[in-house]
């Protein structure tokens, strides 16, 4: 960690040259005779990363950011402050500290935080940044947090982990076992020092195998940003656990859409099948995500269109966690019913169908966007259709 950076000099060119190309920046001559060219240029790199993801960084002065990889690894501030959310007590050992977006912000929810980061480096912008931040309640531990939770005589109200899951060659993964920590090959001795651990997995882990190879697991956070999966939350307890708590949520600027429901449910429910009716409604991707695919239908009251085709319908409009469509059309699907409607441009997007978004638009020569959306899907009994609608307000 070069302090020099920290100079006010280099704060003023770091803050005004947000926007140049970061190439000319360092070809150009040095302008600091103690902070080279390429560590400035890492600096607007990294900086302009958190305008949208860590504004609070962005906003405050001082402010010493790692490369722009760790950026991009670590939460956004609205998933930490999710997080912050599902812990409570006196004490929590972040055992994968890395930048400390997540303990930040899990320290105004817990009275002490300890702070565990292998990269030296890291942990020390981390402990300049927590200052400059006027934190006060975070310790620094810059060493393993296994190792040290291994060694430590304290018992903790929560464990948080957020294993790595880049391999040796900077590959990205996601089973759990190719991360590092392997929280399955440790999760006998976590629970020897805490009984709740909250763990964050990639978005992409398979909910049946994660189940499956981790111990007492109490709930499943599903969150997404923006209808965008950025993470799984899994809260593991000690104690006997006799259903498991999905809990789906899309956070959005002005509002959270929630879905939750018990694991075993989805499986020992029933939907109803039906054709097209008047609304057309598409989970948002937290509940997709989920595969509560059945509950979905016997919950709100709707119609699946398909057992495979995760859309459904109704009758009546209802207030809905996904996106609301206005049905104008059903029509076969055939390159000669199709072409009669004269639609120059449309939203396209097929469900359980046989043709690609990419192969419709040319058979068709339908360009991409405008108010109409087109669904490719398929019928109870297999027909091919396409559905003409108009997306209605989300209010």
């Amino acid at each position: 960690m070069n302090k020099e950076i920290l100079n006010t000099g280099v704060q003023n060119f770091i803050s005004k040259n947000l926007n140049t190309d970061i190439v000319s920046v360092i070809l150009k001559k040095s302008t600091f005779p103690r902070v080279t060219n390429k560590e400035l240029a890492e600096q607007i790199e990294a900086k302009k990363k958190c305008i949208k993801k860590l504004p609070t960084w962005f906003g405050s002065k001082n402010i010493y950011y790692p490369n722009k990889l760790n950026i991009e690894q670590c939460s956004s501030e609205m998933a930490a402050g999710f997080k912050a959310r599902i812990v409570s007590g006196k004490s929590l050992i972040d055992l994968t500290g890395g930048l400390g977006i997540d303990s930040y912000f899990f320290s105004k929810k817990i009275e002490q935080v300890f702070h565990c980061e292998i990269d030296g480096k890291l942990s020390q912008i981390a402990g300049h940044n927590f200052e400059v931040l006027g934190v006060e309640n975070i310790d620094l531990i810059s060493t393993n947090g296994i190792e040290y939770l291994k060694k430590s005589n304290q018992i903790y109200d929560w464990i948080f982990l957020d294993p790595s899951r880049r391999n040796d060659a900077k590959e990205k993964v996601f089973l759990l076992s190719d991360c590092t920590p392997n929280i399955v090959v440790n999760i006998k001795s976590l629970f020897e020092k805490s009984n709740n651990i909250l763990l964050k997995t990639s978005p992409f882990l398979d909910l049946s195998k994660g189940i499956e190879q981790l111990q007492c697991v109490k709930e499943i956070y599903i969150v997404a940003i923006k209808d965008e999966v950025k993470e799984l939350l899994w809260v593991l307890n000690k104690e006997e656990q006799r259903g498991i708590t999905i809990r789906t949520v899309n956070i959005k600027p002005n509002e959270e859409e929630s879905f939750n429901f018990i694991w075993s449910e989805e499986r020992d429910t029933v939907p109803n099948i039906g054709p097209p009716l008047k609304y057309l409604y598409e989970p948002n991707a937290a509940i997709l995500k989920s595969g509560a695919f059945k509950l979905i239908s016997k919950r709100f009251n709707l119609d699946k269109l398909n057992e495979h085709s995760h859309l459904y319908t109704s009758t009546k409009l209802i207030d809905f966690p996904g996106r609301k469509f206005k049905i104008n059309g059903v029509y076969n699907y055939g390159k000669k019913e199709l072409k009669s409607l004269n639609i120059k441009k449309a939203n396209i997007a097929t469900r359980n169908f046989p043709e690609s978004v990419a192969t419709i638009r040319k058979l068709l020569k339908i360009k991409d966007g405008g108010e109409d959306y087109l669904f490719f899907t398929k019928t109870s009994n297999e027909r091919n259709i396409a559905l003409l609608c108009e997306k209605l307000p989300l209010k």
